[in-house]
């Protein structure tokens, strides 16, 4: 098997490109986090609460969408037997968004609260907020066994599509 040198240097060049933004992101967030009024924590999980609205957008999708959700979508939209309407699939993430920002992220902000369960916590209290955090334990534990499903697939997928395309 021969070694792709110019997909190599890509690759490299690529990784290069990403520590130089991280080294970046790391000086310029510890600039920034001098000028923060929060705690530690407030800062390493909300920023600061001071995202801007691009970053938030990019923050959330990168949260919301990952591989597995965009290769699901691709193979169902080449599947012959259920079309391109499950194209449509990231039309519900974009409206529970828009109707998550719209309810709930003015009075979390004016509360203070740093997750999604806090609000719980206070009304329900401590025992009733550790039950809820079991399906979003589940999910997540789950959301790694697909992502790693959807990593060990691409190679299959991109041949398919392949296969579909010059047919």
């Amino acid at each position: 098997m021969a070694i792709n040198i110019p997909g190599l240097v890509v690759m490299a060049v690529f990784y290069i490109v990403i520590l130089g933004t991280g080294i970046w992101a790391s000086m310029r967030s510890k600039q920034v986090e001098k000028k923060c009024t929060g705690d530690g924590m407030e800062i390493t999980l909300l920023a600061g609460r001071n995202i801007n609205l691009l970053v938030g957008i990019f923050t959330l999708t990168a949260t919301w969408v990952g591989g597995g959700f965009i290769l699901g979508i691709a193979e169902a939209t080449y599947n012959p037997t259920l079309g391109a309407v499950w194209a449509l699939m990231p039309v519900p993430y974009v409206l529970t968004f828009f109707l998550g920002a719209f309810f709930f992220a003015k009075p979390m902000r004016e509360n203070k609260y740093m997750t999604m369960m806090d609000p719980f916590q206070k009304k329900y209290g401590n025992v009733l907020s550790t039950a809820l955090i079991f399906p979003a334990l589940v999910a997540d534990v789950l959301w790694v066994a697909r992502t790693l499903v959807s990593l060990g697939t691409f190679p299959h997928a991109v041949k398919r599509l392949g296969t579909i395309m010059l047919s």
